[in-house]
């Protein structure tokens, strides 16, 4: 019997609260593939190493599962990243799996989430359905990415460009550790005159990232910040992979895998 195995690869998170927007998208690329074992592999280790300490939660790296695979005799395989941009995380992943290569008769792995062009639109049209109402002149939605120091940080700028070109005006996305920050947003809407800032992250988990940069109490998050300049803000916290067509756009990438 031939083993066939679909192997979801994502970065991970510890916060409970955020593990759902994973498993959604596990869920929709596996409903893609009914004939193939489901494996799940996070590409963080201190993730792995926390989940086994603190909450007895065994996840295995993608090194793991390959290993497993080979083992057991499968001979072909589907490999999906849940990563948003072809950076650091993706090149990592890749990495670890690229060894176990020609251990298969057929090896396969999806793209990330914004990769082609027509990748951008159709997420662009996914995220704006957060919205419910047109925005204002005087308001403005703003995507929170990771952002990186790998090339494929002009992803965010991309993405941006984008939502203005489909004629969603008023977006912005913004990046917490590359470009752009939030202080160059923050002067594109005193320019802008903006008076209310509705947020969203662009991540596959609303985390640490969503729950303590974005929307934390503290003084240096992105909420505090831009209530401090006096505008009025709203938070969507969630994270994409909660949206059910984004786990179903993973699952499209499954399919063109090659």
């Amino acid at each position: 019997m031939n083993k066939k195995a679909l192997v979801v690869v994502s970065f991970g998170t510890s916060v409970d609260i955020a593990f759902p927007a994973i498993t959604n998208v596990e869920e929709k690329v596996k409903k893609a593939f009914p004939d193939y074992d489901f494996f799940r592999a996070f590409t963080s280790k201190m993730i792995i190493r926390k989940l086994a300490r603190t909450k007895n939660i065994t996840i295995n790296s993608p090194e793991e599962v390959f290993e497993k695979l080979v083992a057991e005799g499968c001979r072909e395989v589907i490999c999906q990243p849940t990563h948003i941009i072809p950076g650091l995380e993706y090149e990592k992943m890749l990495d670890m799996i690229t060894p176990y290569k020609d251990d298969f008769d057929s090896f396969r792995v999806g793209r990330p989430l914004l990769t082609t062009p027509e990748d951008y639109e159709e997420v662009a049209h996914i995220v704006m359905q957060e919205i419910t109402h047109p925005l204002p002149e005087d308001e403005a939605f703003l995507l929170m990415g990771h952002g990186t120091t790998h090339s494929a940080d002009s992803t965010y700028c991309k993405m941006e460009h984008v939502l203005r070109d489909l004629n969603y005006d008023n977006t912005f996305v913004g990046t917490v550790e590359g470009f752009p920050d939030l202080d160059y947003i923050r002067g594109r809407f005193r320019r802008k005159r903006i008076r209310k800032v509705t947020m969203m992250p662009l991540l596959i988990v609303a985390g640490d990232h969503a729950r303590n940069d974005l929307a934390g109490e503290k003084e240096d998050s992105w909420k505090s910040v831009l209530e401090k300049d006096g505008y009025e803000t709203e938070v969507i916290l969630q994270g994409l992979g909660e949206i059910d067509a984004i786990g179903e756009f993973f699952a499209e990438h499954a399919k063109e895998s090659r």
